[in-house]
């Protein structure tokens, strides 16, 4: 009789204690993306994260470049980036949200390196309100506990 064998399951835990996270945040849409922000600071400061470091840029379309440059010397576990963007009259709102999500993933790849996407891409401003602390939750805070989980999968993975 062949048994079978269970497989090996990974998955990251949400202790933040002894981890490094940098906040990349744009200030566009500042009504929003703070209170993402606020969501994410919540979040690390329940999971026992002490070292987490903000940096604010102007906009959705500059997150993957100051995620990049931040992280070429500095060692962080996990990167969150922040930001809204709400669809206007033009094809700015295309051309931006995939940039961004583009260069976000990018960094990721190319630093090996787990780069959180927490960017809202909403049509309307109370779309994005929603999702920054109103009914639909605060997606700054489940993004900062998926970098928590990854940062914590990252760590524990033998691959």
């Amino acid at each position: 009789m062949a048994t079978e064998q269970s497989p090996r399951v990974y998955e990251g835990g949400v202790s933040a204690e002894g981890k490094r996270f940098a906040i990349v945040v744009s200030t566009f849409n500042s009504a929003v993306t703070q209170k993402l922000l606020d969501g994410a600071l919540q979040c690390f400061a329940k999971h026992g994260a002490r070292q987490v470091e903000v940096f604010r840029c102007p906009g959705a379309y500059e997150l993957p470049q100051v995620a990049s440059h931040i992280t070429r010397t500095v060692k962080y576990d996990a990167v969150l980036c922040l930001g809204a963007v709400i669809r206007g009259e033009t094809p700015h709102f295309d051309y931006i949200c995939q940039e961004c999500a583009r260069g976000i993933g990018r960094v990721s790849y190319e630093r090996d390196l787990p780069v959180l996407f927490g960017v809202l891409t909403t049509d309307t401003f109370e779309q994005a309100m929603e999702r920054a602390g109103g009914s639909v939750g605060n997606k700054g805070y489940d993004t900062a506990l998926g970098a928590i989980e990854m940062s914590n999968l990252f760590t524990h993975t033998i691959l």
